[in-house]
């Protein structure tokens, strides 16, 4: 694990703002044919919140960004009875394998905490070790948009003081 980490509350006016939704922009646009980069990038900042939900984090190392995770209300079109969502882990190539991806969730998960949210999901096609460690379950596998993911949920308790 890397200690020189921050994870901070991301603002839409940051000047990493940009570069984050850029790089959610090329992980997952891919699920979003019909929106336009600049659309993405708009909906992104919507998703900056104060605080509760939504909510972005980033990890910095100094003044770098180097992973972003989010807590919001909608991620998947076809399963929205289930809010709100961890979504958009995403940590730089080059520093994967350091624990920042870990520490983002949990970063996520106590903010949900923090503003009286005890259950909420995520979906992946390809990191459910990742959040099974973390302490997240399986709920089922589906098809969406064109990709095999599994859904995820995590109930979550106050720690102890």
């Amino acid at each position: 694990m890397i200690e020189n980490i921050a994870i901070v509350r991301l603002q839409a006016d940051s000047p990493h703002a940009r570069t984050v939704a850029g790089w959610t922009h090329d992980a997952w646009g891919h699920l979003h044919p019909d929106t336009s980069a600049a659309e993405y990038r708009r909906a992104f900042y919507a998703q900056c919140g104060e605080g509760g939900v939504p909510s972005v984090f980033v990890a910095m190392h100094g003044a770098s960004p180097v992973g972003t995770a989010s807590l919001v209300a909608d991620d998947m079109s076809i399963r929205r009875e289930l809010t709100p969502w961890l979504a958009s882990v995403f940590v730089l190539p080059e520093w994967r394998g350091h624990g920042i991806a870990s520490r983002l969730v949990q970063r996520v998960e106590a903010e949900a905490l923090a503003h009286g949210i005890h259950h909420f999901h995520l979906y992946t096609p390809d990191q459910q070790a990742l959040y099974r460690r973390l302490g997240w379950e399986d709920r089922e596998e589906l098809t969406y948009r064109g990709e095999s993911v599994t859904v995820m949920s995590r109930r979550l308790s106050p720690r102890a003081p």
